[in-house]
């Protein structure tokens, strides 16, 4: 069996004149919470609908569970496309089971875990109510947990986060690692860095249709340096010429990237000249601006990315 939950080499998929991917390669370990990050329009729910079987690529190749004809994997897979939907006058409960008897589950079962899977994701008391009834936050996690209630070895979430409220996003957060520790692999996109920074322990970045950099947060995030905040005991006219070139003084104290070489032979410096250290931190670069030193900030222009949630 492969180590690879998710493979493509060189997908390429054109509507009309348009290039919607342009070469897309993906490997996604088994086991993993892996997330495909980029701007709007910038291939991610294509790519994800080629991996599926959804809609055939113009070119390349894919596996999904170790098969190259993915749809034959839909069973072990659980999917939340970006388009909700559910029928709004069915209860809870029941919308969940439906889902799971799609994906083969028998219609007994998938009603007591769906009961299971409400309570655990804090919607018990919803069990009974109609999707109608429900907040639109809400109806999105039950429709998840209608994706994941044949316990899929593949879960495929695109733009999961998108219209949730900060309490729900927590929940669906709860829910995705709840996924990895049962054993299951997640694939999801966003444009949400917040989310991928917390959950994700390899990403994609994507843009213009091609991946841009593929790898562990960490890795991106090393792409850029460190900065500090230094507070002197003895402010004065001459910390300015001991510090890099790109220091900004802000309110008594000052911030720079700390040299490739280290920051203890500057900080020696400076104590002996008599400034002392009132106090100092080192700033890690987040992953919004690794993702745009990857990308490029033209390449952003008029999209909708989030660096927070």
């Amino acid at each position: 069996m492969s180590d690879l939950a998710v493979s493509a080499s060189g997908l390429v998929k054109r509507f009309g004149d348009r290039v919607a991917v342009g070469g897309v390669d993906i490997a996604v370990p088994r086991g993993l919470i892996y997330g495909v990050l980029g701007p709007n329009g910038a291939g991610k729910t294509t790519s994800l609908r080629m991996l599926l079987g959804i809609i055939e690529p113009d070119d390349g190749e894919r596996t999904l569970l170790g098969n190259p004809r993915p749809r034959e994997m839909s069973d072990r897979v659980g999917y939340l496309p970006e388009e909700r939907g559910l029928y709004p006058n069915m209860k809870c409960r029941e919308a969940i089971a439906f889902m799971g008897a799609l994906r083969g589950l028998p219609w007994s079962t998938g009603r007591k875990r769906a009961r299971e899977l409400l309570e655990s994701a804090g919607l018990g008391h919803a069990a009974d109510d109609k999707i109608r009834k429900l907040s639109k936050g809400m109806a999105q996690l039950v429709q998840l947990l209608g994706s994941v209630v044949h316990e899929p070895d593949l879960l495929v979430l695109d733009e999961p986060f998108s219209g949730l409220d900060p309490v729900n996003q927590e929940r669906l957060e709860q829910l995705i690692r709840a996924q990895r520790d049962r054993g299951a692999t997640i694939l999801f996109s966003t444009h949400v860095m917040a989310h991928a920074e917390r959950l994700c322990e390899r990403i994609s970045i994507i843009a213009g249709g091609k991946v841009r950099f593929e790898g562990t947060v960490d890795t991106a995030r090393a792409l850029l340096p460190a900065r500090a905040r230094y507070a002197p005991r003895e402010d004065g006219p001459g910390i300015a010429a001991m510090l890099p070139p790109d220091a900004v003084h802000e309110e008594g104290s000052w911030r720079f990237t700390v040299p490739e070489s280290g920051i203890e032979s500057l900080l020696v410096r400076l104590i002996e000249a008599g400034h002392g250290i009132s106090g100092l931190s080192i700033e890690r670069p987040g992953l919004h601006d690794a993702f745009v030193r990857i990308v490029g900030a033209d390449a952003l222009a008029g999209t909708q990315m989030e660096a927070e949630a």
